[in-house]
Parts: C-alpha cells; sequence; structure tokens
C-alpha cells in the first residue's frame, strides 16, 4: 500500500485540501486526512505529490474511435450529409490495421486530455469482432479502459460491413464478451444503434442481452430533427415515446445525445430511469441543437459527458465537454447558475461510472485508481486558490501533468509512456494515404 498527500484531491466527490488517498493493487483502499491515514496504515509508503491537484480519471461515455481518421473531411457538413459523404464511404476503406491506427490516435489523445475510461460504440463488424478486438488492443497499447459499446445495426441503406441480423449480432456480442470476461481493462456492452439504424427487433434482441447479462445497452436518441420528425411521421409518437412502446426503457438504458425531448419525454425517461449522455461539443459541431441539461438533472436523470466521434467534434477531451456542457445550459437558459463547475465535474467524473456500471470516475474506497494531477503551479489554473474552478473552466492541457490508470502511469509529464506519438502519426498517415475531402455537391 502507498499513502499518496496532495494539496488538493476531489476526494468522495468534493474537494479537499492537503487531503490524502490510500493505494492498493490499482484501487483506491481509503481516503482521509492524511495524519488519520498514517495512523490506520502505519507501515505503508508515503509519497508527497506536492503542489498538485488529484481529481479522477475522467470517463468519456461516447466516442467512436475510428472516426477520428475522417478529421477534417466533413467539418461543416450537417449530419445527414456528412453521415452520407463522409462517414460511409470513408469507413468503407478502412481494414483491420486502418481501424487499430485510427483508435490508437483517438486514445492516445484522450488519455493526454485525462480521459481513463472510454466508450467506443463501435460498427465496423464485417460480421465479426476481430476489428473489435482491434479496438481492445489499441486501448491496451495506450493504456486506458475502454467498453466496447458493440453497435447492433440492421438498416439496409448502411454500408454492409455495418449490417447485422438480429440473430448474428446477438450471438457475435455473446462471443465478444465472451472474450473479455475477467478483463480489467475491457469491457462489452450491447449498442443498438438507434431508431433510424436498428429495427425495432434489433433494439430489443439489444436490450434482452443487457437484461440477461446484466449489463448496460447504449442507443443513440434524438440527437438531431430528422430523427423527432422521421418518428412522429412513421410512428406517430417521438423517438423516446416510441421507444418504450417496444419496452426498452429502464435503468439499463444508456441513451445518448437525446436533444429533441420534450417534457414529456424528459418525465417519461426519469420514471424509466434511464441514463443520458450528454455530447454539447458534438451537437454544436453539427448544428442539432442544445440537449436540454438542466431539465434532464432537476428531474433527477443521471447525465454524463461524451465526446463522441473525432470528426464531429475534433476535440477528445471531456474536460472540453465540462466547460461547453456549464456554458451552453448558462446560455440556454440565461442563467450563470444553471450548471456550475462542481456539478460539470461530477457529470464527466463519477456520473460516467454510475451509468456504464463500473467503479471508475471517483476517488474512493473500492474504485479503480484512475487519476488525473494537476499542476497548481501552471498558468492556466491561476490563482490556485480557486483552482477547482479553473480546472473547469480555465484550464488548458498542459496542465495535466500525469494521467494514471489503475495506479499505474499512462502520461508522465505531458507524454504518453506506453506508445510512441512518432509511430501513431505513421500509422495514420499510411491509413489515410491519398484521401481528401469530397467536393462541393
Amino acid at each position: 500500500m502507498t499513502l499518496v498527500t496532495a494539496e488538493l484531491v476531489h476526494a468522495d466527490d468534493r474537494w479537499e485540501r492537503r487531503h490524502g488517498f490510500v493505494l492498493q493493487g490499482g484501487r483506491i483502499e481509503a481516503v482521509g486526512p492524511p495524519d488519520e491515514l498514517a495512523e490506520l496504515y502505519p507501515q505503508d509508503d508515503r509519497e508527497d505529490w506536492g503542489d498538485v491537484a488529484v481529481l479522477p480519471g475522467t470517463v468519456n461515455a461516447h466516442a467512436h474511435s475510428f472516426q477520428v481518421l475522417l478529421r477534417g473531411l466533413g467539418d461543416d457538413l450537417p449530419f445527414l450529409r456528412w453521415r452520407d459523404r463522409v462517414l460511409y464511404p470513408f469507413s468503407e476503406r478502412l481494414d483491420r490495421d486502418a481501424i487499430r491506427a485510427g483508435a490508437l490516435l483517438d486514445f492516445a489523445e484522450m488519455a493526454l486530455a485525462g480521459i481513463t475510461t472510454a466508450v467506443d460504440f463501435f460498427y465496423l463488424h464485417d460480421r465479426g469482432n476481430e476489428n473489435d478486438l482491434a479496438v481492445v488492443e489499441a486501448a491496451g497499447e495506450v493504456g486506458i479502459r475502454v467498453v466496447v459499446a458493440r453497435s447492433m445495426y440492421d438498416w439496409a441503406g448502411a454500408p454492409k460491413r455495418y449490417q447485422e441480423t438480429p440473430d448474428q449480432a446477438v450471438r457475435n456480442f455473446r462471443e465478444l464478451h465472451s472474450a473479455l470476461a475477467g478483463d480489467g481493462g475491457a469491457f462489452a456492452q450491447p449498442a443498438p444503434h438507434s431508431i433510424h439504424g436498428a429495427s425495432p427487433e434489433m433494439i430489443q434482441a439489444g436490450a434482452a442481452l443487457a437484461e440477461e447479462l446484466d449489463l448496460p445497452f447504449h442507443i443513440h436518441v434524438a440527437e438531431g430533427i430528422y430523427e423527432w420528425e422521421m418518428s412522429l411521421e412513421r410512428h406517430g409518437v417521438s423517438p423516446v415515446r416510441f421507444l418504450d412502446s417496444l419496452g426498452v426503457l429502464s435503468e439499463r438504458a444508456v441513451m445518448v445525445h437525446c436533444v429533441w425531448v420534450d417534457p414529456d419525454d424528459l418525465a417519461l425517461m426519469a420514471e424509466r430511469g434511464v441514463r443520458v449522455v450528454h455530447n454539447p461539443g458534438a451537437n454544436a459541431f453539427l448544428g442539432d441543437g442544445i440537449a436540454p441539461l438542466r431539465e434532464m438533472l432537476d428531474r433527477g436523470i443521471t447525465v454524463c459527458l461524451g465526446t463522441d466521434g473525432g470528426c464531429t467534434n475534433s476535440r477528445q477531451s471531456v474536460f472540453e465537454e465540462m466547460r461547453m456542457a456549464a456554458l451552453l445550459a448558462k446560455a440556454a437558459a440565461s442563467d450563470a447558475g444553471a450548471l456550475n463547475a462542481e456539478q460539470a465535474l461530477r457529470l464527466g467524473t463519477a456520473n460516467g461510472g454510475t451509468a456504464l456500471g463500473l467503479p471508475v470516475g471517483r476517488i474512493a474506497p473500492d474504485h479503480a485508481a484512475d487519476l488525473v494531477v494537476v499542476d497548481l503551479e501552471h498558468l492556466s489554473v491561476q490563482p490556485a486558490s480557486t483552482a477547482p474552478k479553473q480546472i473547469v473552466y480555465a484550464m488548458q492541457r498542459g496542465a495535466i501533468r500525469r494521467v494514471l490508470v489503475g495506479g499505474v502511469p499512462v502520461v508522465e509529464d505531458g507524454h504518453l509512456t506506453r506508445v510512441d506519438e512518432r509511430e501513431i502519426r505513421a500509422r495514420v498517415a499510411e491509413a489515410t494515404k491519398g484521401w481528401e475531402p469530397p467536393g462541393a455537391d
């Protein structure tokens, strides 16, 4: 065991000065005032990390790792044009090596930005799991935890490599889940794509898998107005109410986006106990709108944060999403107090662990020792006396001194410890050789 002391620690969901915590075997054993911990653990090694702030590693609850390779190809396009002119055609060019190169780049950027657990909502399956395992390998190489939200996709308009029948998707998910069983760094959770990308049978199959295996399931919901209009036209109800008619809304549902929801939808979501992944940066980048975050929180809905794909946001940082979530909530409500810094921090840390059902996102007993260490002398967190505010509203990436996953550093002094950035650049260059943005319409 090691007793660690630091100037500022976000322990048990609140900031404490000159506080401590005990590390053992990659987990947090205890937290508390250093003197008290020294009495309880008198023989332990002791480390004073000095003038730093230590907070939980951030949780990126929604991303698409391969999409970082498409960055810059479809900027400034609305969602449907981006999907049809960039996502679908360019994703067809990616073999397993390219998929792994994209995941390496994406996860490396995440680690440098303080993300220690990431959900990769992944759908380039080619009717198997080899590409999914390439993503897992990349996460392991960088050193972060990954949840493969294995997409279940059967819309005939998508590329063939996305598509599976419900039976194929269930069988392949079971195989992936079994392959990752016992791996503390990688997890599989089912992810029926959306009401436009997955049939009712596919959505129900994903929810049934989650119930059987005691897992959350992920699904895109009401990201853009097009889905709201489509649902009203086809089903006569909103996307949320259509999902409820399928019997799939429960505390296992991790609903991504939820921009186009009305008060009746929110009431139903709260009643069913669903969790929501808010993606403020991507929703703004694509012009989809602003999700009613404050209303969700007021109704007791658990909300966490996601960056979404690297080409629908261009920055892979949950700290950026905390700031964006707070600013958009304030602007939408014309109220500077609509979301404060502490609430925003919780969205990007503890709430992510809750939504995923994993012991991450908190410096608390029996949680993973996934940590971000911030240099309190960095100019972007000055004045240091109010650093808890600066970490959400002002901090630049250069202030992140160390990132640890399971107590093991994956970033030291702003550099990756396990992978060579030059190698990542070379792999990405090879994977995207000759690519050019599509021409204008």
